[in-house]
């Protein structure tokens, strides 16, 4: 079985956890949300912008980033609003196309970000022992700032174990710190709103995705 991930590496088999062309200790973070036209495509694109900011290495050091939606529109291009709002970031919108979220998916993932609580619950819902390692965008970024970067492995010890150590931490607080508000863990749906609406959404992700990348690499955002 492979992955209908063309662009993004192929699975060499679910025992290896490789992908061709990949680091073969790598970290694979999945966003998802419904259609993977908007809020996925925008957290994928923004995420991998901000690494390469901060590390500039083309693999961020194992650090694998891709997406997938729930209801994907399967080879879909990104919605013109979403590629708008990554170009207010310098983001890279190029090359990009829908895909719908398939076992595969979750099974390579180490971490699964998605937009909502009903994305969460359908990605736990597939199985393969995803629950401790899928959150709500929002629901991670609360825990990760509430971890003392102190406690996290070194960064000579490199990323994909720093990474691992961070979803772990984060998984043993999850019952710990609730969310203020049931909405306060979602990133609400763009899809056919006005442009305007599609940055405010785009700020939201950006600041949600900011600490996390500090995290996950030990180095702040540019001011």
């Amino acid at each position: 079985m492979t992955a209908p991930d063309a662009g993004r590496g192929i699975w060499d088999g679910e025992e290896t956890r490789t992908f061709t062309g990949l680091p073969r200790d790598s970290f694979r973070i999945l966003h998802v949300s419904t259609g993977n036209v908007c809020r996925s495509p925008i957290t994928e694109r923004l995420t991998r912008h901000a690494l390469a900011d901060r590390l500039g290495d083309p693999l961020w050091g194992g650090l694998v980033v891709e997406s997938a939606g729930t209801w994907g529109h399967e080879g879909a291009p990104m919605e013109a609003n979403a590629e708008a709002v990554l170009a207010d970031f310098g983001a890279d919108a190029s090359g990009f196309t829908g895909r719908e979220l398939l076992d595969e998916h979750v099974i390579m993932a180490d971490l699964v970000l998605t937009a909502t609580r009903d994305h969460r619950q359908q990605v736990i819902s597939m199985g393969h022992s995803a629950g401790l390692r899928t959150f709500t965008l929002k629901e991670f970024t609360r825990l990760v700032k509430a971890i003392d970067p102190a406690t996290l492995p070194p960064l000579e010890d490199g990323l994909v174990v720093r990474a691992r150590a961070l979803v772990r931490a984060a998984a043993a607080l999850r019952g710990w710190l609730l969310a203020p508000t049931a909405e306060a863990d979602e990133v609400f749906d763009p899809y056919g709103a006005p442009l305007t609406f599609f940055r405010s959404i785009g700020d939201e992700i950006n600041e949600a995705l900011d600490p996390v990348v500090t995290a996950l690499t030990g180095v702040p955002a540019r001011m």
